[in-house]
């Protein structure tokens, strides 16, 4: 993300692993500025230009986390596939494996990416942070956005647009001048819960059954 140059990222001074086995990461501190206007404009164009990075395939060239969960970045040349294989049935069936959903979720799941294809626009893979909520971006002394703790991968645009939206926290100016860098295509309220159904399962899978029922609507949508 640092590289693409499109929003500032902490620099890394440092990582590795003590003597007795614990892992550490020693990164740049910034300081906090103030949220104007001004922030969330350049702060939606930033995005636009980070997505503008873009790859061959859907994926990463490593694996990474949500989170304390693991996720699969295995490159497939298809948004539907990668989503279903690397992001959604991975989620599903650790949620399984705890007791939060039965045959009949995994069959409406199974639906549902028999879909992505047509759902989704066909676009190509795009420079993601992964995990975009408001915590995990803050404001400089100058008033520049800088992203932290992603889940990187290149994936399609809308999923850090759509993880935005799940907890609120983002100025509707970020959104207008993110859409005047870069128009999504036509229909994106309607694939929302497509996109954020991945994050809800993930909490699920982090953080209990409050999520359960959100997954389930979704899914029954």
């Amino acid at each position: 993300l640092g590289a693409s140059k499109a929003i500032r990222t902490p620099k890394v001074h440092g990582h590795g692993c003590t003597d007795d086995g614990q892992a550490y990461l020693l990164l740049e501190y910034i300081a906090p500025g103030y949220r104007n206007k001004l922030f969330w404009e350049r702060f939606g164009r930033g995005l636009a230009n980070l997505h503008g990075n873009t790859s061959a395939l859907y994926g990463f060239s490593h694996d990474n986390f949500i989170g304390r969960l693991p996720q699969s970045n295995t490159r497939h040349e298809s948004w539907a596939k990668f989503y279903a294989e690397e992001r959604l049935w991975p989620q599903m069936i650790l949620a399984r494996e705890q007791g939060y959903f039965d045959p009949a979720t995994e069959q409406q799941l199974d639906r549902l990416c028999n879909n992505l294809s047509w759902r989704c626009p066909d676009e190509q893979p795009a420079l993601c942070h992964g995990d975009l909520w408001s915590g995990n971006f803050l404001c400089d002394a100058a008033g520049e956005p800088a992203l932290t703790a992603p889940a990187a991968c290149f994936a399609h645009r809308e999923m850090d647009l759509a993880m935005s939206r799940l907890f609120g926290g983002f100025d509707p100016a970020f959104y207008a001048a993110y859409e005047e860098a870069w128009p999504l295509e036509p229909g994106f309220e309607q694939r929302l819960e497509i996109y954020q159904l991945y994050y809800l399962l993930a909490h699920v899978n982090l953080f209990g059954g409050g999520y359960v029922d959100s997954v389930r609507r979704i899914l029954g949508g």
